[in-house]
């Protein structure tokens, strides 16, 4: 499996890239289809005064035909592109998973395995760290 890297930041829903340890990651969601006319990418409603994209938006809105669908709905369906170099074993490798993000340690994260050592190898949400016991 050969993934394409992505071209254009318009027609992504998330982009990452991240040292972990001694590996590093990069990652990203594309937008889908419209599933109502099939012609133009579901993405977050643009504010009017600024052309910009809503930053706390709660739905996904087409491009053509102005269908909405709610951000959870949505979300749902898309998957996560994944190029890593594990920092277990420091190999190189590719993976697609589902984007929905699990509380490890309290903190969202996307965990992918390492096809190679089956390491765990987690993308926390931004700046979150995981609690420390006391």
């Amino acid at each position: 499996m050969t993934l394409t890297v992505p071209e254009d930041m318009e027609k992504l829903v998330y982009f990452t890239r991240r040292l972990i340890g001694e590996g590093k990651v990069f990652a990203w969601v594309n937008k889908e289809r419209c599933p109502k006319c099939g012609k133009g990418l579901m993405s977050k409603p643009k504010d009017p005064k600024t052309g910009r994209p809503k930053i706390r938006a709660t739905e996904y809105v087409c491009e053509a035909c102005g269908y909405a669908e709610e951000k959870k709905e949505y979300e749902e369906k898309l998957s996560v592109n994944v190029i890593y170099t594990c920092p277990h074993c420091l190999k190189e490798g590719e993976a697609t998973v589902p984007f929905k993000r699990k509380n490890i340690k309290s903190v969202p994260t996307i965990r992918i395995q390492c096809s190679h050592c089956g390491g765990n190898i987690d993308i926390t949400k931004k700046m979150k760290e995981p609690k420390k016991k006391k």
